[in-house]
């Protein structure tokens, strides 16, 4: 495979190469300074499909750099590659796919990010809510990778591009993993989604740390068919993970320290599952503790809660979740299942262990709890 060196010349002197053939590793030597957005966004016009982009050393980013579909992007590490918005840049995202930047109606080809740190460096850019990777692709992977301080969403994957516009195909099928989401503005992991355009995807063996304080850990409004497991969610001030419009989805082994940490009244859930009718949803082995404390006794916690069926009638697993709560001086429930505006819900419920909440279990009007063996 052939590599080649990009080198910038004089601060931001034009880029000159010759690209050999598909699949080669272009390298992109950063300097630390406001040219490295364009010296990064070069190399990527000049590539072609198949092409991995090494990007080297840290750069200081003062304009998004726009990711084209069918290529890989990597840094040497995450510790090596370090990309830090510029002061007062306030950009809509660091890391984004170019069909989200350019508000097209198509979705993207396939990306891989992985092996590298985006700092928002969001003390210094206060007029916008920096998103810190948006993808708006299909089959696409986003891994290793360490995404901090930003003044928005950690990592979002949309329908809607920068100014709204929708996607008439799909943008199915794709893995968030082995990622560290730190001090995000807006939710750790967000999946915007106006239609039903995003099936599929996975969100899998994540550290995520301080959503913001209206914001949620992990938020998935179209869960369908949905993967969300292994996750260690922590400094949750809302919700630590709400997966709506769930289809067949899978919400397991995920690891809540807290949710609610805020003094704000209001409604606040560990797990939280919208459901669509028809195909069985998952939720199981989910350890949901709030070990910040139910910090105002006039809000309400809801440790795992279907919460609503959208349409139809809706049928649940839930099995094998430990809940823990920290006091019973608030309004708690340890389960918690209504039907909403749908026609009824079902819930098949086997081994879960509910200690140190206000209501270990609570079940509306048109639900119906089916034991499978012992517990709650």
């Amino acid at each position: 495979m052939k590599t080649l060196n990009l080198i910038a010349l004089l601060g931001l002197s034009a880029l000159c190469f010759v690209h050999a053939t598909a699949g080669a590793t272009i390298r992109v030597n950063c300097n630390n300074n406001t040219g490295d957005a364009v010296l990064i966004n070069s190399a990527i016009t000049g590539s072609a499909a198949g092409d991995v982009i090494v990007i080297e050393g840290p750069a200081l980013i003062n304009a998004p750099i726009s990711l084209l579909g069918d290529r890989t992007y990597r840094g040497e590490s995450r510790t090596g590659t370090v990309l830090k918005q510029a002061n007062n840049a306030n950009l809509v995202a660091v890391l984004a796919s170019a069909s989200y930047l350019s508000n097209s109606t198509t979705t993207g080809n396939p990306i891989t990010v992985r092996q590298l740190t985006v700092d928002g460096n969001k003390a210094n850019n206060t007029t916008s809510t920096t998103i810190g990777l948006v993808l708006r692709n299909r089959d696409s992977v986003a891994e290793d990778l360490f995404i901090t301080n930003m003044g928005g969403d950690g990592i979002r994957v949309t329908n809607p591009s920068a100014n709204g516009t929708a996607l008439t195909g799909n943008q199915s099928y794709g893995l968030i993993q082995n990622c560290f989401i730190n001090s995000s503005g807006g939710h750790g992991v967000y999946a915007k989604d106006t239609g039903n355009k995003m099936i599929g995807w996975d969100i899998i063996d994540n550290w995520i740390a301080g959503s913001g304080d209206t914001s949620d850990s992990i938020n998935v409004e179209n869960a369908n068919n949905w993967i969300i497991e292994r996750n260690h969610l922590y400094g949750v001030h809302r919700h630590g993970i709400y997966a709506d419009r769930a289809y067949n989805a899978s919400i397991s082994d995920n690891y809540v320290e807290g949710f609610g940490e805020t003094a704000n009244v209001g409604t606040y859930y560990g797990v939280a599952v919208g459901l669509n009718g028809g195909a069985t949803s998952y939720i199981y082995n989910n350890h949901v503790y709030n070990f910040g404390g139910e910090q105002s006794a006039t809000s309400t916690y809801h440790y795992v809660s279907v919460v609503k069926v959208n349409y139809g009638t809706a049928t649940a697993e839930v099995v094998g979740n430990l809940v823990r709560g920290t006091s019973t001086t608030s309004a708690s429930y340890g389960l918690y299942y209504a039907k909403g505006a749908g026609t009824a819900l079902t819930v098949n419920y086997k081994g879960n262990q509910i200690s140190n909440v206000t209501t270990p279990r609570f079940s509306g009007t048109g639900v119906t709890i089916v034991s499978q063996n012992s517990g709650l």
